[in-house]
């Protein structure tokens, strides 16, 4: 029979969830973890991971197309588009199947249901089949994730207005399609849908796509996917959408001018919003801002023995960062030694479009507002023998240095691989390593990661290959 007491209990089991109640089990602790649908949250199930998938199959599908460029004869290519599909899910419910195991390796106890506060230390925990029952615990991490954002007049229908999740299992390939929205959900929709031929508009309310990045890898990436065929329309919004029984006609303000656009389909990519709603949070005083629960860099609230984390924590919205709230989270729990807040200034971020997108740390114009004198260097692709080899020339490798202290302040890049690149340059903000500690590393030839050193080498006017 189940205990109803517990050291921990964990509402969510997604990559914040799952990751602090192993860590938890692995300290000694008797925990449970609360899920309402699928272990592995949204990113397993609906986000980071079967969009990769099906990023993956739009790669393999454009270098077969060109096989050619690399002396293959390939013939007629096409794609079974259901297919796709059948193979991002079949990629998501393997690894949830797979936490499930390793919560049980773990000791962890798996509860499917719904929870809500009775108290900071109790829940009720609400099953499928409308049974409640009553658990508690002197500690409980919040981890709830978070949903797409919707406006009043912008909401998904699921059949002619997707969110991500309905553009994961869409009713159909969509010939026309408009994206609202440029950050890495919506620019990972946009090339995915765009590489297997629909025709895509992207419109974004900023200036500039991709608005978190470095103004140069923006305006390389607006470039490169005009050249692909994208029509990106910047500082627009969409005012309205009118649904006929087979398509959507959106209304596309910019500059005081309207202009109608027609599509198959519409994806909403304008941000997510905490799941924060009927937990009874207000009954035990935590403190919900704009969607999000306000807490510190171990994931306390202003709550004793109530935590949160991920999503429901606020930006940036990133499962690696979820991860490790979770685990600083308990450890600060279990009064381990030497637990250190979350630096926000070392999570790299990756968009996985084609060419890839990475950062970590400041922009060059973050660095310039922060009052940094800097050395700015930059390696292109088309320097490095490897990414000739592999046919992938476009694209480049920037950093940002502290010209007194030689303080590693930020790296952005763009190409072929570069999300796998991204965490040297993350290992060495971490390290608080200077330049001359990256110069004097020896990168392996030939690599794309050479590029990484030649970028340094610049910042200081010592690159050899450009």
């Amino acid at each position: 029979m189940m205990s109803n007491s517990f050291d921990l209990i964990v509402i969510g089991g997604g990559p914040g969830g799952y990751v602090a109640a192993i860590r938890a089990g692995q300290l000694g602790m008797s925990v449970a973890c609360v899920e309402r649908e699928n272990l592995g949250g949204i990113c397993l199930n609906w986000g980071c991971i079967p969009t990769k998938a099906l990023l993956r199959s739009a790669e393999v599908y454009h270098l077969a197309k060109h096989g050619a460029d690399y002396g293959l004869k390939i013939g007629s290519v096409d794609y079974d588009f259901d297919a796709i599909i059948k193979r991002s899910r079949g990629v998501a419910g393997q690894l949830s199947g797979g936490i499930k195991s390793l919560l049980k390796k773990n000791k962890v106890t798996h509860i499917e249901g719904e929870a809500s506060f009775k108290s900071a230390n109790a829940l009720s925990v609400k099953s499928k089949d409308g049974k409640s029952s009553d658990i508690n615990a002197k500690n409980i991490i919040i981890a709830t994730g978070a949903r797409a954002r919707e406006l009043p007049h912008l909401k998904a229908d699921g059949d002619l207005v997707w969110s991500y999740r309905h553009a994961l299992a869409p009713n159909t390939m969509p010939k026309k399609l408009l994206v609202i929205g440029s950050g890495a959900i919506g620019i990972e929709f946009a090339s995915f849908y765009n590489d297997l031929g629909s025709d895509v508009t992207v419109v974004e309310m900023m200036d500039r796509i991709l608005p978190v990045e470095d103004h140069e890898v923006s305006a390389f990436a607006e470039k490169t996917f005009k050249k692909q065929g994208m029509t990106i329309k910047k500082s627009a919004s969409v005012t309205e959408l009118k649904k006929s029984k087979t398509n959507v006609t959106c209304i596309v303000e910019s500059n005081g001018k309207k202009e109608e656009i027609t599509v198959d389909r519409v994806i909403l990519a304008i941000g997510i919003t905490g799941n924060v709603e009927n937990m009874g949070l207000e009954d035990i005083g935590v403190k919900v801002d704009r969607g999000h629960i306000d807490a510190d860099g171990y994931g306390q609230t202003g709550v004793n023995g109530v935590w949160a984390i991920g999503d429901v924590a606020g930006p940036p919205w990133l499962a690696h960062k979820a991860s490790h709230e979770g685990i600083i989270a308990v450890e600060k729990i279990a009064g381990l030694d030497n637990v250190h807040p979350l630096d926000t200034g070392n999570i790299p971020g990756c968009t996985y479009c084609r060419p890839q997108v990475a950062s970590v740390g400041m922009t060059e114009e973050k660095a310039k507002e922060a009052g940094f004198d800097i050395r700015v260097g930059k390696f292109p692709f088309v320097g490095s023998g490897k990414a000739i080899a592999l046919g992938e020339v476009e694209g480049f490798i920037k950093t940002v240095f502290d010209k007194k202290t030689g303080e590693l302040l930020g790296a952005h890049m763009i190409g072929a691989e570069v999300t796998e690149l991204i965490q040297g340059y993350t290992v060495a903000r971490t390290l608080e390593t200077t330049e001359a500690e990256l110069m004097h590393t020896i990168f392996p030839h030939p690599t794309l990661s050479e590029m990484m050193h030649e970028s340094v080498l610049d910042a200081y006017g010592r690159a050899i290959h450009f």
